[in-house]
């Protein structure tokens, strides 16, 4: 893990030029008001949030995994559309991502990308206290904490980015591996790098609060959740957890919040089912060894037996998706239906996630027709889901009717640009159709969208000489040659 820091960090260190010695980084906020506009403008702020994020999904722990993605967008934009004021005046998107560490712990990068360890999915006993967490990050992006905290360099972007993501991500290596990355006086300056003061833990408290409230979430899961943070401390190791490392947790914070749940009529919030079932999908994410499958099968079992119906539904879904990586489909087909049992058809339809477990068993059962009508079903009552998408257009690629596909997916990559497993599906598609220039020209696509820029210049080279490539071809071929030079250029006159 140790060299999945160097491939993350180095390249970064490369990017942003650093040229502040670590030891001089600081995190003090003098001041809450609007000082970052003039050295960090929210649309630098948005494009260095983007530079970090392809290093971040090139990373092992980045958890590739639509449907668990997916149900935490869901989440965040439910909370993010609880104020419209939020989004910013660039009313740029959130983007939510897991990540896969047993610790507990979540973080905001710039620019409205908000990453959760699936230790702390695991931690949440309710979705509002996930989404106390997920609110309060995004406090910190509205309120542009980290632009203030960069400004203070008043060095622009030309600062140390790359110890914070190391900082954020460090508990990934574990152990001996985390203590060697913070030792010492530039590990101190990492940690005093992220960790926001005071005043802008309050504030996003604050902001994050209103957000949870708005929202129709139960506010007294903002209050449960950092006690539970405090107990797990107390109870298991001698250091704080990572989250209250970089989220500081005082005890007028606690009073704080306390006292604005004390104001507020109690409001109760229906959990949703996908909530328990991403629970049992990211402790099978975050480890899946054969001793961890074991273990994690032991205790689906013992959720069954719990009586409640939202456990064993999560239980027996969990089991379900173990099932299917032991390459067993029927016996999945047998836990799905017990959890489409327990919580009955109605809410099962209402279930991505269900909906989406029933596509894979369908396909690793060799029912390729039955996994296109079922994944085309899905789509209509999910219209926005890429998850889904990419499901759908896997079951007509399985099912060889590549030109349902072809058409299917090039509708997809006009509505969806940024994503790069849409192009990656369509060059696999081109492919079975025999059309090598259209196939390289995705894959090119597909690597610019990853920031594989040097890749993606290679494939167009390639589909310039296929056999098959047309005049219209050639254009687009030279146009995206000149762009994507450009950026590579301006990417080694950086590093220079």
């Amino acid at each position: 893990m140790v060299r999945s820091f160097r491939r993350l960090v180095i390249p970064l260190i490369a990017v942003f030029c650093l040229q502040t010695p670590l030891a001089t980084a600081q995190s003090d906020i003098p001041s809450l008001g609007d000082t970052a506009r003039g050295e960090l403008t929210p649309v630098a702020e948005y494009q260095l949030g983007k530079e970090i994020m392809v290093q971040v999904r090139s990373d092992p722990a980045y958890v590739n995994d639509p449907v668990l993605t997916e149900y935490l967008t869901n989440l965040g934009n439910r909370l993010v559309s609880a104020d419209p004021q939020i989004r910013g005046e660039l009313a740029n998107d959130f983007s939510f991502f897991a990540i896969r560490d047993a610790t507990l712990n979540a973080f905001a990068l710039p620019g409205g990308f908000i990453g959760v360890h699936t230790g702390l999915l695991l931690a949440t006993q309710s979705e509002s206290e996930l989404a106390s967490v997920l609110s309060h990050e995004i406090g910190h992006v509205s309120q542009r904490h980290i632009a203030r905290m960069l400004s203070q360099q008043r060095q622009d972007i030309l600062i140390p980015i790359a110890a914070t993501v190391l900082a954020i991500l460090a508990a990934q290596a574990g152990g001996d591996a985390a203590g060697a990355v913070m030792m010492g006086g530039q590990g101190y300056a990492i940690q005093k790098q992220i960790n926001f003061t005071r005043d802008a833990e309050k504030e996003a408290d604050r902001v994050g609060f209103s957000i949870l409230k708005g929202a129709g979430f139960d506010t007294t899961g903002m209050t449960s959740f950092f006690q539970r943070m405090q107990t797990a401390t107390r109870t298991y190791s001698d250091a704080p957890s990572p989250y209250l490392r970089t989220h500081p947790l005082t005890s007028e914070r606690i009073a704080d919040i306390e006292a604005r749940v004390r104001r507020e009529p109690y409001r109760q919030h229906a959990d949703d089912l996908d909530f328990y079932l991403m629970r049992a999908k990211a402790r099978l994410v975050q480890d899946d060894s054969a001793p961890a499958l074991q273990k994690a099968a032991a205790m689906f079992e013992e959720q069954i037996k719990s009586g409640s119906r939202l456990y064993m539904a999560a239980g027996n879904y969990g089991l379900a998706l173990i099932a299917l990586q032991r390459k067993e489909p029927a016996k999945a087909r047998t836990y799905l239906q017990q959890v489409k049992k327990t919580v009955g058809e109605a809410a099962a339809r209402q279930s991505l996630a269900l909906d989406s477990l029933t596509v894979e068993i369908l396909l690793a059962s060799g029912q390729t027709a039955d996994a296109v009508r079922e994944a085309r079903a899905a789509t209509v009552r999910f219209p926005s889901s890429r998850a889904l998408a990419h499901q759908y257009a896997n079951a007509l690629y399985a099912a060889k009717r590549y030109d349902e596909a072809a058409k299917y997916l090039r509708k997809q990559v006009q509505m969806y640009r940024d994503d790069a497993t849409l192009q990656r599906q369509l060059a696999k598609v081109y492919d079975a159709q025999g059309k090598k220039a259209l196939m390289h020209m995705a894959l090119a696509e597909s690597y610019a969208l990853s920031g594989a820029y040097t890749a993606a210049l290679e494939q167009l080279n390639l589909a310039r000489k296929a056999g098959d490539v047309t005049f219209y071809d050639q254009s687009v071929i030279d146009a995206r040659e000149r762009e994507w030079k450009a950026i590579v250029k301006e990417n080694l006159k950086e590093r220079s």
